[in-house]
């Protein structure tokens, strides 16, 4: 056999929960088992319970855990969705208000803004910068050429 492969054997004692100990021969130093051949039911034939419903509600709370903490990382991703929606919105609201200011000052004149225009100032300068073509009278057309026969 060669050295200093294996592991380390003891002469140890199991101690079970109901009491009961047993000299074996292990690779550990101090066993605790929770159930043994003095109190297992198979050997006894009565019924023992152990802490199952623990194991169940253990489960049961790892995965509630688990689910709120989805449902909470769900709810703060939809709260920075629409935060973000409100910012993009508002920041139309201001760009539509800038543009309507703008077009309240109406047109600039070497830098400075020029009162606005009223109804018939628009429509007085519309006629003025509108001039009709001079009437020409149309041309008369050629008779067309006959052709001999």
């Amino acid at each position: 056999m060669r050295e200093n492969i294996h592991p380390k054997y003891f002469q140890t004692t199991a101690h079970c929960a109901c009491g009961a100990t047993y000299k074996i021969g292990s690779t550990k130093e101090n066993i605790r088992i929770d159930i043994c051949s003095k109190c297992h039911p198979l050997f006894t034939g009565t019924e023992k319970l152990l802490d199952t419903a623990g194991r169940v509600e253990k489960f049961k709370k790892k995965y509630e855990l688990a689910a709120e903490r989805e449902k909470v990382k769900k709810e703060t991703s939809a709260q920075i969705r629409a935060e973000k929606e409100k910012e993009a919105k508002e920041k139309e609201e201001l760009s539509v208000m800038a543009k309507i200011e703008e077009l309240r000052k109406g047109p600039t004149k070497a830098g400075k803004h020029a009162a606005p225009k009223t109804e018939a100032a628009k429509l007085k300068e519309a006629l003025v910068s509108h001039k009709p073509a001079a009437h020409k009278p149309a041309a008369k057309k050629a008779a067309p050429k006959k052709k001999p026969k």
